[in-house]
């Protein structure tokens, strides 16, 4: 790993904003704080290569040779996601395009479109020298390709790249016609020189082309940064190289797919929730981060062991970016409360990362980012923000025994193609979203206590007693066949509406929803009722819906709630099927959050899941990790009272040995290297 078997700790570092004073003072304090990894040089194009093809260098080789001297590692980072003033000067036809037709001009970060072929020449050149004299520096741990990718563009150069791209997808036009279905609004194609981007136009555009749109976008954006992986991998094959994911709607890539090409997933985590929702986002996030970890293990390998079962090592993965002490909501940074920088970094510990890194080390003077939280802060080390990072520091090199994998029996179907299907504007609502239908999933699951894998589909589901399908709008025929082999051997499924309705083209299937899980889940709908924003529908069982109703009528199913008055007055809301060997629930509506974490907890029992920590009080957050015969218990405190836990072993984090019961103080932290007998 980058840290030979310690955790990782530190952050982004910009010695470039600083004066060579500074630096010395930097590596004192990181050691300090027992920082033992960086990242460097994400944003210094323009100091790297002030102008084409001439570098700058030394001050580089000065603040590589000190962090080395100090004993903290480097991820050296290629600059690609900010190109200097002068590149976009002599190449603005490299500068992005909006869907609208407006060219972006210089002047923030990612200024640049990745189709250019001269943006993608630029970049090979700077990742290039950079590999050239820093692949064999004794200080470097890794590589980290660009900053995260996401910037999409319109331009010349993308729609070339683009129809490049849907010949070798569709093959011929009489293909991507059927699977555009063309033939509506006089769409037809007759030539590959017609079709462009999806621009801004008049009316609602063609899903099927906005669809293949973000699918080219991922894959343009996964071969720029293989172009870069590629050079720094012949340069000294022993480091690796990641790039750092992140996420939000406004990204167009399938991270899942994405992580074969790295050879640690790192991502980037900013909760937008100032309430116990940032908690419920830093779980799902960290859940996520694991499962596409998985992809990455599997090349090459079994994916029994990729997936850590035995004693196998763990997929591996890590928290690249957060931010230190505030939580940037809408229109405003919220200020950590004391303690919860260290809850939320153990958080994603417990889920798997091999450690806690930040964005960022020092808070700058100026640049639009002068206020981003920081390890440093504007106060200086004298501060309650520093104090904690040392906290932090020490804690996680406590905690450099853990390892192993989650403790998971509930897999949670993610699939970022149903996600981007579900944007397009012409759908029954404009608050569908399947990222939100899986974390509103995720929140029942957590808030239950049951550990949860996040699988995109067609990953192995041995060993998981219970599949969750949220919204899983898109499902192909091997998809399809994926969830009913699960299901009909003997596997626990519960699938929400929306999921099975279309084809990997978002073609709705016709004969009635749920399309394609019609059989399995033993029901069929015949209307959709789309909920108002503030509307809610009335379940039998005492519980209430919102978002979404559906006319269903059961083939087979056993009604568990039923809507009671109204229009759907003793319909079926949610139903159970027996299918072959196992069982399948479909909830045809959003219950409300102590309704759903019923239900989900109910589809659990009936699995045979137990929670990761029976008897946990709620707002403690329980996870286990296991490797072989060894396990660790992490107890995370989210309430502003003291709790306790039954629980036996020695408390990492005091040395203390625990007997019967560890009491957590407010907000408190344990971590548990558990008794075996």
């Amino acid at each position: 790993m980058w840290t030979d078997g310690r955790l990782c700790y530190g952050g982004d570092y910009n010695p470039e904003q600083w004066p060579a004073q500074v630096w010395a003072e930097d590596v004192a304090l990181m050691r300090q704080a027992r920082v033992n990894l960086v990242t460097v040089g994400v944003f210094a194009w323009s100091r790297l290569e002030p102008a084409p093809g001439r570098y700058t260098f030394d001050w580089l080789d000065q603040v590589l040779d000190l962090l080395h001297g100090g004993g903290i590692r480097v991820a050296l980072a290629t600059p690609t996601a900010s190109p200097p003033p002068w590149f976009s000067a002599a190449h603005p036809d490299a500068l992005p395009v909006t869907a609208d037709g407006v060219r972006l001009h210089h002047g923030s970060r990612d200024t640049y479109c990745a189709a250019a072929p001269a943006y993608r020449a630029a970049a090979r050149r700077i990742a290039g020298a950079l590999a050239d004299r820093y692949a064999h520096h004794p200080a470097l741990a890794g590589w980290r390709v660009h900053n995260e990718y996401g910037t999409t563009c319109h331009c010349e150069h993308t729609a070339t790249a683009f129809r490049r791209w849907l010949v070798a997808r569709h093959g011929d036009l009489d293909s991507l016609n059927d699977a555009w279905v063309t033939s509506f609004w006089s769409q037809h194609y007759t030539d590959w020189a017609q079709i462009s981007t999806p621009r801004a136009t008049q009316y609602l555009a063609n899903p099927g082309h906005l669809l293949d749109f973000r699918r080219f976008w991922s894959d343009t954006l996964r071969s720029a940064y293989a172009e870069q992986r590629d050079l720094l991998r012949a340069a000294n094959p022993r480091l690796p190289v990641t790039t750092n994911f992140v996420l939000g709607d406004w990204v167009p890539v399938d991270h899942a797919r994405w992580a074969a090409e790295v050879d640690l997933v790192a991502v980037d985590h900013y909760p937008s929730a100032v309430d116990i929702g940032a908690e419920e986002q830093t779980a799902l996030v960290g859940d996520l981060a694991r499962g596409w970890a998985r992809h990455a293990a599997t090349r090459g390998r079994d994916p029994a062991a990729a997936a850590g079962r035995g004693d196998a090592p763990a997929p591996a993965w890590l928290l690249m970016e957060s931010a230190p002490n505030q939580i940037h909501t809408a229109g405003r940074m919220h200020t950590k409360e004391p303690g919860r920088m260290l809850r939320h970094s153990l958080a994603h510990v417990a889920r798997g990362s091999h450690g806690a890194m930040f964005f960022q080390w020092r808070a700058p003077t100026g640049g639009a980012e002068r206020f981003h939280s920081a390890l440093v802060p504007h106060a200086g080390p004298d501060s309650r923000v520093f104090r904690e990072a040392v906290e932090l520091g020490a804690a996680l090199h406590r905690l450099a025994e853990v390892r192993g994998t989650v403790e998971a029996s509930v897999a949670l179907a993610v699939d970022a193609a149903s996600g981007w299907a579900l944007r397009h504007p012409g759908l029954p609502s404009r608050r569908l979203d399947h990222h939100e239908e899986a974390a509103a999933a995720h929140r029942g699951l957590w808030h239950a206590g049951y550990g949860c894998d996040v699988v995109v589909p067609g990953d192995p589901l041995d060993g998981y007693r219970l599949l969750v399908l949220p919204a899983l709008y898109l499902t192909d025929d091997t998809t399809a066949g994926w969830i009913h082999d699960y299901v009909h051997g003997g596997g626990h499924l519960l699938a929400t509406y929306l999921s099975g309705v279309a084809d990997e083209h978002a073609r709705v299937r016709l004969g009635g929803y749920p399309g394609a899980l019609r059989d399995v889940l033993g029901v069929r709908a015949e209307e959709f009722h789309p909920l108002a924003d503030e509307e809610q529908v009335t379940l039998a069982d005492g519980g209430t819906g919102r978002i979404w109703a559906e006319t269903l009528r059961p083939a087979g199913a056993q009604v568990v709630t039923a809507y009671a008055g109204g229009l759907l007055d003793g319909r079926p809301a949610v139903t159970r099927h027996r299918y072959g060997a196992g069982t399948a629930w479909y909830l045809s509506t959003r219950p409300d959050e102590h309704t759903y974490r019923r239900l989900l907890a109910d589809a659990a029992r009936a699995a045979g899941v137990r929670p990761v920590c029976v008897g946990a009080p709620d707002g403690v957050e329980a996870v286990r990790r296991r490797a072989g015969q060894h396990s660790w218990l992490f107890l995370l405190n989210h309430t502003d009272r003291a709790q306790r836990v039954a629980a036996r072993g020695v408390e990492l984090l005091t040395a203390a040995t625990v007997d019967q019961v560890v009491a957590l103080p407010p907000g408190g932290v344990a971590v548990l290297r558990e008794h075996t007998g």
